[in-house]
């Protein structure tokens, strides 16, 4: 099984590659979208790849549980509801919300996908195996 270093190099390594970003720009903590300058269509790359290298299956719901968004107890007006936030961070549990709470706009959620949360789902899938 592949240790949680070996696990976020292999993920560096994807980002380098698919966003053109240095080395050293890509640590835990970093935002996929807002310090990486992922877009929409390098997450969708980011994670093929990210499968290839693992070989396992990523549903798009682990990173980003767009079934929230289409149910008024957790979401109202573009928002996540206290509900829906709650929910959000029990699919997320690695996940930090605490910035993202303070505005949950619908619109905004890609931003909260960092590095950690995919070596997290990562290391859940190799478990799994």
């Amino acid at each position: 099984m592949a240790t949680n270093e070996k696990i976020f190099a292999t993920i560096q390594e994807v980002l380098v590659e698919s966003l053109a970003v240095d080395p050293d720009e890509v640590e835990e903590n970093s935002t996929l979208v807002d310090d990486l300058g992922a877009e929409s269509i390098d997450l969708l790359e980011i994670i093929f790849n990210i499968e290839k290298k693992f070989n396992i299956h990523i549903d798009r719901e682990e990173l980003i549980p767009s079934s929230l968004f289409e149910d008024a107890k957790y979401c109202q007006d573009g928002k996540l509801t206290p509900d829906g936030l709650e929910v959000l961070q029990s699919k997320l549990p690695n996940a930090d919300l605490e910035a993202f709470k303070a505005n949950p706009l619908v619109q905004n959620i890609s931003k909260i996908l960092t590095v950690k949360d995919l070596v997290a789902v990562v290391e859940s899938k190799l478990e799994q195996q």
